[in-house]
């Protein structure tokens, strides 16, 4: 007798729930996100390979910030530029709209947000304006993105949220306070900076207050912004300075629960070539290197995470996204570039992987 057809089989995989999920390599393996702008001015989301090549585009109502990657879905979260009203859940396989997060009356998004490590959660960054508290939403990825509740932020407008394992094997939500207040009614204005304090927060996925670390006073116009974290637990993030410039403002630091920040290439005079502002951070992959990027400077630093001394600086003009990858950094450019930055080769200058017509905005996304 002959054995069962294909067909057959497959047939009885899906009558028994057991049929293979979908997953990112349906796609070709996407290595990143990007939010991005066509050259006719539609916004839009889209993945990449590691080549630079664009592998799927989806259009957004708006300008687009940062994304989300689902941890095995092939889905992305794309959020909204703060103050945004909007966060798109998006089947990047099939390019259906899967659903449209709008935060709770008297929130608004601040740009980014992270699955937990099993995806059934999404967690949100995001402002309840009335009150200037930093809120953090929950929302049942399981169960069509379905609002659970919030909680607090530890602070006031947190923007980068990103996921620790600890030691003990749990996870921390670590969340980049900026300590700016916004309200929509005002856009983008700062409406606090008498007051601002910045801190960068450790929060257990259920919202209790792990740690938490705050700024020297000198330092408290100095907003955490973004943030990157290697595999041994440390948390590298980028800074955005409020105040005057002209100083050599540290705008990378480091830092790991219950010890003290390491501020990287202080009285560097270098440091000026950002321009107080720090767009992106990530660590390299074998955690002896952090780099940042400016896009108002036009430049990227790279600085040895063990010294603090900052190695070399490529510049670039709108300069934004960055990640790492098995061969040092990766960035893309308001002007539609993906370039390679060496590690090792102090004088290469970046390598063009690829030209797009697309305005990459702020952030390129790792897809694990």
């Amino acid at each position: 007798m002959a054995g069962p057809s294909r067909r057959g089989f497959l047939a009885g995989l899906l009558a028994a729930g057991m049929a293979p999920q979908a997953s990112w390599a349906d796609l070709g393996d996407p290595a990143y996100l990007s939010a991005g702008k066509s050259s006719d001015g539609r916004f839009l989301l889209a993945g990449l390979n590691h080549a630079g090549g664009i592998l799927f585009r989806h259009p957004l109502p708006a300008r687009g910030h940062a994304a989300a990657a689902h941890p095995t879905r092939p889905e992305a979260v794309a959020f909204a530029r703060r103050p945004g009203q909007f966060a798109d859940v998006i089947d990047c396989r099939t390019g259906a709209a899967l659903a449209r997060l709008t935060p709770p009356t008297g929130h608004h998004f601040y740009g980014h947000g992270v699955f937990s490590p099993d995806g059934r959660s999404l967690f949100t960054t995001e402002n309840a304006f009335e009150s200037g508290d930093g809120r953090i939403g929950i929302w049942d990825a399981s169960d069509g993105y379905r609002r659970i509740d919030d909680h607090a932020s530890g602070g006031i407008g947190p923007h980068d949220i990103r996921l620790r394992t600890r030691p003990d094997g749990q996870h921390d939500l670590v969340v980049a306070n900026g300590g700016i207040q916004t309200h929509p009614d005002s856009g983008r204005a700062k409406l606090n900076l008498a007051t601002m304090q910045p801190n960068l927060s450790y929060l257990s996925l259920e919202g209790t207050l792990r740690d938490q670390l705050i700024l020297d006073a000198d330092l408290r116009l100095n907003s955490i912004r973004h943030l990157s974290i290697h595999t041994d637990g440390a948390v590298g993030f980028a800074m955005q300075w409020q105040g005057d410039l002209g100083a050599d403002l540290p705008i990378i630091g480091l830092h790991r629960p219950g010890a003290a920040a390491r501020l990287m290439a202080e009285d560097d005079p270098r440091l000026r070539n950002l321009n107080g502002y720090g767009g992106s951070i990530a660590f390299s992959r074998d955690g002896t290197q952090i780099a940042v990027t400016s896009p108002r400077g036009g430049v990227v630093q790279i600085a040895d995470c063990t010294t603090g001394a900052l190695l070399r600086e490529r510049r670039l003009a709108d300069v934004c996204g960055l990640a790492s990858d098995a061969n040092g950094f990766v960035v893309t450019t308001g002007q539609g570039l993906l370039a390679q930055l060496s590690t090792s080769q102090a004088d290469r200058p970046p390598h063009i992987r690829a030209r797009t017509d697309l305005a990459w905005d702020n952030h390129l996304i790792p897809i694990a």
